[in-house]
């Protein structure tokens, strides 16, 4: 089974068959796209909270981290662990094993579909945000612009590979996605989704930068707001997880490919 061996025709014919798929749920996707406002609602709390100083930013700065962060959001969220769990308990996952192309390939596609779709809806939700906090509104150098659309794609492909770690589990439990429910809770404290991770103990940031949660959003989000920011540290970081968990998934998938197989699936 080729897991790497990809040519130009099947990857268009992919990215066309999700794109067109995904558009068919726009309306779906719009609402998905509105679910991820979390960010500006933790903006308007820190607006109106005393302990703001603490976080070392201005209003317009603050604007811009939370907009920042809800714009990453919306082109790293990954949703594998569940469709490849429905799959397998649906029986649609055989027939992808029978096949040449390694089905992690078929969810990457839908996943950049979906991103393609909901590209307009975050557009338009900017769009808004700028109309209300006109004094936020700012454009980021080409080359920031690149470095923060990288560090979102790196930030994507860890959050994909994570998922797809704890998705391999469903070889072996009906409910894999259990753990990605619990893996949640320090998701959404530590990875800057809440709040700049300056807003936390010396002590939790240092326990958090051991973690991938700081590198999902805080990281990519303060690149594209262009504000200070470590980028050998953050970079070098997000590429370490990538290494880290791209063995882990090849190995766990192997090994539960074994063992379905093994059942006579």
């Amino acid at each position: 089974m080729r897991i790497f061996g990809l040519n130009r025709r099947i990857i268009r014919v992919l990215l066309g068959c999700q794109y067109a798929h995904m558009l068919e749920y726009r309306a779906e996707i719009a609402l998905w796209a509105l679910s991820g406002v979390l960010p500006f609602i933790m903006l308007s709390v820190w607006s109106g909270s005393d302990a703001r100083s603490g976080l070392g930013l201005d209003g317009v700065a603050l604007d811009r981290y939370f907009l920042s962060a809800f714009l990453v959001r919306q082109f790293s969220v990954v949703w594998v662990v569940y469709a490849f769990e429905e799959d397998a308990l649906q029986g649609r996952l055989s027939p992808y094993l029978l096949q040449p192309l390694h089905p992690l390939w078929r969810y990457v596609a839908a996943h950049l579909g979906e991103q393609l779709t909901r590209l307009p809806f975050a557009a338009l939700i900017a769009a808004v945000f700028f109309a209300v906090q006109p004094q936020a509104f700012w454009l980021p150098s080409l080359g920031g612009f690149l470095l923060a659309w990288l560090a979102t794609w790196m930030a994507f492909a860890i959050a994909f590979l994570f998922q797809s770690l704890i998705a391999a589990f469903c070889f072996w439990s009906e409910k894999a996605s259990a753990l990605e429910r619990l893996q949640f809770i320090p998701f959404l404290f530590l990875s800057g989704l809440l709040a700049p991770l300056t807003a936390f103990p010396p002590a939790v940031r240092a326990l958090a930068q051991w973690t991938p949660f700081p590198y999902l959003i805080d990281f990519p989000a303060r690149v594209l707001a262009g504000q200070p920011v470590d980028l050998l540290a953050g970079f070098g970081a997000q590429l370490t997880w990538i290494a880290l968990l791209l063995p882990l998934v090849l190995l766990l998938w192997r090994a539960g490919v074994r063992r379905y197989s093994a059942m006579g699936a």
